[in-house]
């Protein structure tokens, strides 16, 4: 990864995060700004891509794939992996397209990739990841949901809300805050192991799911 520019401890905790948003991948770039904790790509996806998508979690009902791979070998390695994915042409194009990205943006060889079919919350309270950073897109179903810094209580976060839910906790003080990406989208959310963004790692939870509801979704994480 690019180096980052060093900042003291108190002026990295005083400093108010943001969002940057477009609906223009090189958005996704803004993640490097010292002030930004998610970069979203408001990206729609093509109709043979939903369409895959929705196949897919109709012929599958679960799914759960984790490989490490670049962008030349990563349709290989995901069609070899499971047979399904050999008939989602459009679908894995986006996916490579969405690792070369990501490999390109943090001078990567290879991303950890999981790919996965849903049916319940994986994540369903507010937390933040102890990682550098993490892209995250949903294909089919309800999106990730986010609460903004400037609008979240961190000490009401972890152990704080231990067995609490989180509208019940104190995380956030309106439920207005709380803002769900689009089925599409491509975020990139800074954890708290990004270079002094220790106490300013973005607040993420997976979405509320309905009965028989599913969702395909994606990540890519930091291995090389």
């Amino acid at each position: 990864m690019s180096a980052l520019v060093m900042q003291k401890p108190e002026e990295s905790a005083q400093l108010i995060r943001r969002s940057a948003t477009s609906d223009t991948p090189n958005i996704l770039s803004e993640i490097y700004q010292d002030d930004v904790n998610i970069a979203i790509w408001q990206n729609g996806l093509s109709v043979q891509t939903q369409d895959e998508a929705k196949q897919l979690i109709f012929d599958e009902g679960k799914l759960n794939l984790e490989i490490a791979a670049g962008p030349n070998d990563v349709i290989t390695q995901l069609v070899s992996k499971h047979e399904g994915l050999s008939n989602t042409e459009h679908l894995n194009q986006h996916i490579q397209k969405l690792v070369d990205m990501f490999c390109t943006l943090f001078e990567l060889k290879r991303a950890g990739i999981r790919l996965s079919i849903l049916d319940q919350a994986m994540c369903p309270k507010f937390h933040v990841d102890k990682i550098p950073c993490r892209l995250v897109s949903t294909f089919s179903g309800p999106a990730t949901q986010w609460i903004a810094h400037q609008d979240v209580v961190y000490s009401k976060l972890g152990k704080a809300s231990f067995n609490v839910s989180d509208d019940m906790s104190g995380i956030y003080t309106d439920v207005l805050h709380i803002q769900t990406m689009r089925t599409g989208d491509v975020a990139l959310l800074k954890g708290s192991n990004w270079q002094n963004n220790e106490m300013s790692g973005l607040v993420h939870r997976s979405p509320q799911q309905t009965e028989n509801e599913k969702r395909l979704v994606i990540t890519l994480d930091f291995i090389d």
